[in-house]
């Protein structure tokens, strides 16, 4: 099969002890992954690059598949995409305003997430469990639920001093993590934040802070069946034809027994695939 790589589709099954099932896109085809682990698979990379907003064909991707047009003036590219509390719609210089008030101005959670060690991060309302998924969680429990990107990432800020805010990919991918206990966690955070998430919820009581104090933790498994005990980075602007027995995915990353790959950096890439 041939196609365009974008990020895996993913969902959690409930009849499968929650094990993510992995789909992967290829233009208009997809392919179930998880029935392959155990199988060899070959992955070329055509020498083809499209970009994933406007099509346009390109030598060089930016920001996981963007031209360089796309990825200096829209929204979605900006830095505060990555870093929410440096939102700058307020001051009126949004690079699309329209996009600006349908994806950051609509429920977001604060949560804790168990990858590599435990973490704070935030998402969408709407992109629970997926975040989680793509992160490589074996955990996450939702703590606050506002009205605003800008707001979550504030309050993500304030936990942050207490706790890493970004995963340790590596370590992720090494093994699976302890089981924590979020919810002590959460409580413990919630003392220690106390004072600055108090500041934050008052100067904007127009939008709602709530605590989901019911809130249960959300165990995640993978379909693994070997973890790797040293990490390399397979590339297929280095090495163009890939081959190697799927020996498990976590996250965005294809665990084979020759290296990992990262399929969400490769977004746009243009690969034939065959197991």
């Amino acid at each position: 099969m041939q196609g365009h790589l974008k990020k895996m589709h993913t969902h959690l099954s409930r009849v499968m002890n929650n094990t993510v099932q992995y789909e992967l896109p290829l233009n208009d085809q997809s392919i179930a992954l998880n029935p392959l682990i155990g199988k060899s698979i070959k992955l070329v990379h055509t020498g083809h690059i499209a970009c994933v907003h406007c099509n346009k064909s390109i030598k060089k991707s930016y920001n996981q598949g963007y031209c360089y047009p796309c990825f200096i003036k829209l929204a979605q590219c900006d830095l505060c995409i990555m870093k929410p509390h440096t939102c700058h719609y307020a001051a009126g210089t949004c690079r699309e305003p329209l996009w600006g008030d349908e994806f950051c101005f609509q429920p977001h959670f604060v949560y804790l997430a168990n990858s590599s060690d435990i973490k704070v991060g935030i998402t969408r309302h709407t992109q629970t469990p997926t975040r989680w998924i793509d992160q490589g969680a074996t955990q996450a429990l939702p703590i606050f639920k506002t009205q605003s990107r800008f707001l979550s990432g504030l309050i993500e800020v304030a936990i942050s001093n207490h706790i890493a805010d970004k995963t340790n990919w590596q370590k992720m991918l090494k093994k699976k993590p302890l089981p924590m206990d979020l919810t002590a966690k959460r409580d413990e955070l919630i003392l220690l934040c106390k004072e600055a998430i108090q500041e934050i919820a008052l100067a904007f009581e127009s939008q709602a802070v709530e605590f989901l104090a019911d809130e249960k933790v959300v165990e995640i498994h993978f379909p693994v069946s070997h973890y790797p005990t040293k990490i390399k980075s397979l590339c297929l602007t280095k090495t163009p034809e890939i081959t190697g027995v799927l020996q498990g995915i976590k996250g965005q990353y294809m665990l084979l027994d020759t290296g990992v790959l990262n399929i969400r950096k490769y977004t746009g890439y243009e690969v034939e695939f065959s197991a």
